[in-house]
């Protein structure tokens, strides 16, 4: 049974306490038993039953939960460096997309792609992700767009949660757009989406959650409202991507249907505020997508003003968020977002970890939940985000087993 000493700030992110609360501990001490915590506290409080257990240095660093990861776009063919370039000189968004760029330009490249070729892509990205203090990554498809090319992104995902430690929940976005094929039998596409690929993706439990996004480029209101109803009637929960690059009701529609989380949301009215507040809806915020398209950022005080619980995410993706950095994100979100880093910090663990209705098993440090936390160098959260340096996380503990 090891117990974790000389720790010189410990943040449990307990959920209790609001946003703000991230309930530091100095010099801490944490046991665990296999992959469960069994005790956190004072080094000076450590119980008598666990003074001569293995004990490990964590030279004076700052241990926090490990990073959940809520919104991701892992498996992708190709990059968009171009598009990159194109933005730089003042290209919106939105006219890359109709000329075909955006999406379909790596919905293309996914299609060519092989799984085999998605795997060894996305583990690489894995890889570099645990480094940072990740150990949970939610993972959509949405590349591929058809039925075969959908399944064969899930099934990379699945592959992949078996190959190496992070734990993959995973997201079918088969309406991210409407592909190519369907521009003129939107109709067609979206009966494919209700009567063959949910029904498939849900009977082989290839998703725990549906996705769509609701944009002028994308999905209409009402054809959200027929996708996500019929999602829900095959037991798949919901994310929304919603009011990104214009206001579009979709914050909204996600309380309305009961969504885990509501995604972007950089245009949000008062009244998708409000409604998000009143039935438990997770805002996700994804500062790095903000940041590269040149977007207003989320208006984090007033989602959190009114109640509602704000995770912070990437969205890594080849277009608008090409890094998993998630510290980056997290530095971002401070600056850009008007949050605290102790906000931040609960953002990227237990409200993460709720946006993925994981909020009982990880996403904070307490007894009775997996033993997942990462040792950082520096002496405060406030001083890690302020002072970002690349990568100042020095060990990681996934399942009670150290990875890094």
């Amino acid at each position: 049974m090891p117990v974790l000493t000389n720790i010189g700030i410990l943040y449990t992110c307990a959920y209790e306490g609001g946003q703000a609360e991230a309930h530091p501990i100095k010099n801490a001490a944490i046991v665990w038993e296999k992959d469960k915590i069994e005790w956190v506290g004072r080094e000076t409080d450590l119980p008598d039953q666990y003074q001569h257990e293995e004990a490990v240095d964590a030279n004076g660093g700052m241990v926090i939960p490990g990073l959940v990861e809520c919104h991701t776009h892992l498996a992708f063919g190709g990059w968009r460096a171009d598009e990159y370039e194109l933005r730089s000189l003042g290209r919106p968004y939105i006219e890359i997309a109709k000329a075909g760029g955006g999406i379909l330009s790596t919905v293309r490249a996914t299609r060519a792609a092989s799984e085999d070729e998605l795997v060894e892509k996305s583990l690489g990205h894995l890889q570099e992700m645990k480094k940072l203090g990740i150990t949970t990554v939610e993972c959509k498809s949405g590349y591929g767009l058809n039925k075969d090319d959908e399944i064969k992104l899930l099934n990379v995902y699945r592959r992949l949660d078996v190959m190496q430690p992070l734990d993959i929940i995973s997201t079918f976005l088969g309406a991210h757009m409407v592909p190519p094929e369907y521009a003129d039998k939107r109709a067609d596409y979206i009966t494919l989406l209700i009567k063959e690929m949910i029904p498939y993706v849900a009977d082989n439990q290839l998703a725990q959650f549906c996705d769509i996004f609701i944009e002028e480029t994308a999905f209409t209101i009402d054809e959200a409202y027929t996708i996500l109803s019929n999602a829900l009637d095959y037991g798949l929960m919901l994310k929304l991507h919603v009011d990104q690059l214009s206001a579009g009701g979709g914050a909204e529609l996600a309380a309305e249907l009961g969504a885990v989380s509501a995604d972007h949301l950089e245009y949000v009215s008062e009244k998708g505020i409000l409604s998000m507040a009143n039935t438990g809806v997770v805002a996700v915020s994804l500062p790095l997508a903000s940041f590269y398209l040149r977007q207003p950022a989320i208006p984090a005080r007033k989602l959190i003003e009114a109640g509602v619980d704000v995770a912070v995410s990437t969205d890594f993706n080849p277009g608008s968020a090409p890094s998993y950095h998630l510290p980056y994100a997290m530095t971002l979100a401070c600056t850009l977002q008007h949050m605290s880093p102790a906000e931040v910090l609960k953002g990227a663990t237990i409200n993460a970890a709720k946006a993925l209705s994981m909020h009982g098993d990880i996403g904070s440090l307490e007894a009775g939940k997996r033993a997942d936390f990462a040792i950082i160098d520096a002496p405060s959260v406030n001083q890690w985000l302020y002072n970002f340096r690349g990568n100042q996380c020095t060990a990681v503990w996934k399942d009670g087993i150290q990875i890094v």
